[in-house]
């Protein structure tokens, strides 16, 4: 049986609909709901739809507040504060964002730091819409602790993401997303709500022993990308998120999914460069595509069809989607249906030919 698809835009206005009805406004819900949908279209399922029943359930419980907006903290010169209020996640991050782009336009570079956000969705998100802005952009983020620091076998780190986004002109452009540990932790959730195992190198478990139960994982710690290498990239985002914005660092960092009393205190950094300081985009974007091509270039490994730059993939599998509809998991989609028939919102129209 062919797995059902979804119309990329109706999940979008689905999505938002249920956002306003647990009282987000019609802008900030269809800001989340576009940050969902995205990870999804990329093949990021873990950071898409998936999450939205947990992004309502903590609005409801009153540990996300809407009922302040983002504020500019401090500002000097091309740096700035944001204090996000608690408020979702992506509606913090797109606030620091266009902040980070108006600075870098003035001075060429903007550096934004953000204290008391929550869960802000992939960094990827962020990272196209400074390519489409001609920038470029390097945003991280810490998180709740899930990964242990190299030689001891507790939880510090949480998977603290990095991603660079670098436009290019006719080549797809440079995006680079990923976590610090191994895997995020979201895939590992997910494969514990499917049932499926996870390789062995992904994460141990409590007694520090290498495991491919994911419950266990999830009990346990994470392992770092690249052993002391990412364990030490790990730290210095949660310097920067954490200790030099004023959010909360290391495990003071608190769950979506446990805590049901605290504030996340999630902190993001979103550093923009302005290309047109250094060169008209136009020539900058031919110097890329030049660059790209010449790695395309390089002799193959035997088995390789082609050589792919960093989001490549994620792009291809985007205008697909777009073209030919998402795909979701049928646990995740049963689980929206689900809500949708809770809050009275009709899941049916976001079916492809629906």
């Amino acid at each position: 049986m062919n797995p059902l698809r979804y119309d990329w835009m109706r999940l979008e206005e689905v999505a938002a609909e249920l956002f306003t009805r647990v009282g987000v406004s019609d802008h900030h819900a269809h800001t989340v709901a576009q940050s969902l949908v995205h990870a999804d279209l990329r093949g990021i399922e873990s950071h898409g739809l998936s999450r939205l029943p947990i992004y309502m359930k903590r609005i409801e419980a009153g540990v996300v507040q809407l009922d302040q907006e983002p504020h500019i903290a401090m500002q000097n010169g091309a740096t700035a504060l944001v204090d996000g209020n608690n408020h979702l996640g992506a509606v913090v991050g797109k606030h620091a964002l266009e902040l980070a782009t108006s600075l870098a336009r003035q001075t060429g570079i903007g550096f934004v730091g953000v204290r008391h956000s929550n869960h802000f969705g992939t960094c990827s998100f962020y990272a196209e819409r400074s390519i489409e802005q001609g920038q470029i952009l390097l945003v991280l983020s810490n998180a709740p602790a899930s990964m242990a620091p190299t030689g001891g076998i507790g939880p510090f780190f949480g998977t603290n993401p990095i991603a660079v986004g670098i436009p290019a002109g006719q080549e797809a452009p440079f995006l680079l997303d990923m976590a610090t540990s191994v895997v995020a932790r979201g895939k590992i959730a997910l494969a514990a709500k499917k049932g499926e195992k996870i390789p062995v190198d992904w994460a141990i478990d409590q007694d520090g022993t290498p495991t491919n139960d994911p419950k266990l994982a999830l009990l346990g710690s994470l392992l770092p990308i690249g052993g002391a290498k990412g364990y030490g990239l790990a730290m210095f985002i949660d310097i920067l998120c954490g200790l030099l914005t004023g959010a909360a660092s290391g495990p003071g960092v608190q769950s979506l999914y446990e805590n049901w009393t605290q504030p996340q205190d999630i902190g993001h950094v979103f550093l923009t460069i302005d290309i047109e300081h250094f060169w008209p985009l136009p020539v900058f974007q031919r110097r890329m595509d030049e660059y790209i091509r010449e790695i395309k270039a390089v002799p193959k490994a035997e088995g390789a069809s082609e050589i792919l730059i960093p989001g490549e993939i994620e792009r291809r599998k985007m205008m697909d989607q777009k073209a030919q509809g998402v795909c979701l998991a049928p646990g995740i989609a049963r689980e929206l249906e689900q809500t949708c028939a809770d809050y009275g919102v009709d899941w049916g129209r976001a079916r492809v030919g629906s």
